[in-house]
């Protein structure tokens, strides 16, 4: 299917912000529990692991889109909330989170500009947050898989650990783009180059699922955003925590 325009911006926005949820009234403390198996790899991160047990700062950059972001509160947007739950976890490492906002662009057009995106930086740990714009774009599942091998690669080849972040989830979104051959690619890509995918789509189905969080109702809120983002940041701490192998000691 293909969209107009008018309609990729009103769901990137809609990606950005959230505003397609709203939190239900019981949920006054919000659990967002994520069952282990979607918070478990057998891809590592070994330079994550040397940075941690060797005292070196740990620099993470996240390549983004607007879902990536929360406007007027980049503190509470998962990288953010990412970066402050390190710190607390790992208190004798000196954490920085970065993020280069690639927003409107598919994967292709990503991966032609990785090397130059990389020049001068020098990341332990590289998350890619990709394949929403290839969805809602309907970019051959194909091409869209030989975009991120060749992302991935570049990524590799400038000396960083790599870590896929697939679509977020949305109901409201389901019957309008098909996001299973991404998320099948996606999957495929990370095996191939053993990286770890963080499997944002199906965490966050699963809280919409399990009630956590209301992902259908629309109304306009940041703090629920604000909540989202937090769950996301907490999962992925311990997402890098456990791919780096840091034990017990390194923790605080």
């Amino acid at each position: 299917m293909k969209f107009n325009a008018g309609a990729i911006l009103g769901l990137m926005v809609l990606a950005g912000c959230l505003t397609a949820a709203s939190v239900r009234a019981e949920d006054a403390v919000q659990s967002c529990e994520v069952p282990d198996y979607l918070l478990s790899t057998e891809s590592a991160l070994p330079k994550v692991m040397d940075a941690v047990k060797g005292g070196h700062p740990l620099d993470i950059l996240v390549i983004g889109s607007r879902s990536s972001t929360i406007p007027s509160a980049e503190a509470s947007a998962y990288p953010g909330r990412l970066q402050a739950m390190l710190k607390e976890k790992l208190p004798a490492v000196a954490v920085n989170v970065s993020v280069e906002l690639q927003t409107k662009k598919t994967a292709e057009e990503v991966a032609a500009g990785m090397v130059k995106l990389m020049e001068g930086k020098k990341p332990t740990l590289v998350i890619w947050q990709t394949g929403t714009v290839d969805a809602m774009r309907s970019a051959d599942p194909d091409d869209f898989r030989g975009a991120v091998d060749e992302g991935v690669a570049a990524l590799q080849t400038a000396g960083a650990d790599v870590i896929l972040m697939n679509l977020q989830y949305s109901p409201r979104t389901e019957t309008m783009i098909s996001a299973p051959p991404y998320l099948d690619n996606m999957r495929v890509v990370a095996q191939q180059h053993d990286v770890p995918l963080f499997d944002r789509f199906a965490i966050m189905r699963q809280w919409n699922d399990s009630g956590d969080f209301d992902l259908f109702t629309a109304t306009h809120g940041i703090e629920l955003a604000k909540r989202v983002h937090d769950c996301l940041g907490r999962a992925l701490s311990k997402f890098v925590i456990d791919a780096a192998h840091v034990g017990p000691v390194q923790q605080n």
